[in-house]
């Protein structure tokens, strides 16, 4: 876990799931390069990316130009990208950027007198699923996945780039409230207020005795993001809805 000041204006941005057939989230960056929309801080909340695995080099060719344009960012403004179950080993592939791998999250930050405490949500799964996740972080079966993806023409990130684009990234989860309620027990629950994290695209909060909750939205659904105001000294998540300007 870490400890870290949330800044007032800093921008957070969940399952984003940007590809070469969904790229909102490319015009979304540019327009925080070009400054019409203005940050110090910018939160990725995992899964901003379709597959980006650092070890997957036909991934990296796929979002050569996302991958660039956020390592540009990363000079002006500082970032911090929690990893995702569709993004991760980032960093060699984001030298400026804070990396926020599995096994470090939650990522704690403090603000006005409370402790926030960030995830993209791939902690406390069930044991099938934590398996998984495992698996595919790792660096030895990555490096056998690349070289098979190589020599059979990119037919594993090609199969998955066809699942990932028939994906319903708006699909509503029923009775999400006991998902939400999962980190009752945890540790380092008592040392936080709010826990925020991704994955679930849901876009609901619930308040709880042991600390409130907030899953965002995803990007990928509607082009929604979040800005951290303060308001009368107090947290605030004001939803924005990004839209490109005609050129």
């Amino acid at each position: 876990m870490f400890l870290k000041s949330l800044h007032e204006g800093a921008i957070l941005v969940a399952d984003s799931h940007c590809a070469p057939w969904r790229t909102p989230f490319v015009d979304f960056l540019s327009a925080i390069e070009n400054g019409k929309i203005q940050t110090t801080q910018l939160i990725l909340m995992g899964d901003n990316f379709d597959l980006l695995f650092g070890s997957i080099t036909q991934t990296l060719e796929l979002n050569r130009e996302v991958i660039a344009l956020l390592n540009r960012l990363s000079n002006t403004i500082e970032i911090i990208y929690l990893e995702g179950n569709h993004d991760f080993r980032l960093v060699t592939i984001f030298p400026n950027v804070i990396i926020v791998s599995l096994e470090n999250q939650p990522f704690i930050m403090a603000c006005c007198g409370e402790k926030i405490a960030f995830l993209h949500g791939d902690i406390h799964v069930p044991t099938g699923y934590k398996i998984y996740t495992s698996l595919i972080r790792n660096k030895t079966v990555l490096g056998c996945l690349n070289h098979i993806n190589d020599w059979f023409g990119g037919f594993i990130i090609n199969a998955l780039s066809e699942s990932m684009q028939r994906k319903n990234h708006c699909k509503k989860i029923d009775s999400f409230e006991t998902i939400a309620h999962r980190f009752v027990g945890e540790k380092w629950i008592t040392q936080c207020d709010r826990v925020v994290e991704g994955h679930y695209h849901q876009n609901q909060s619930f308040d709880f005795n042991e600390y409130h909750y907030v899953n965002l939205g995803a990007f990928a659904c509607n082009e929604r993001y979040y800005s951290v105001k303060f308001v009368q000294e107090q947290i605030s998540l004001h939803e924005m809805m990004f839209s490109k300007e005609p050129s």
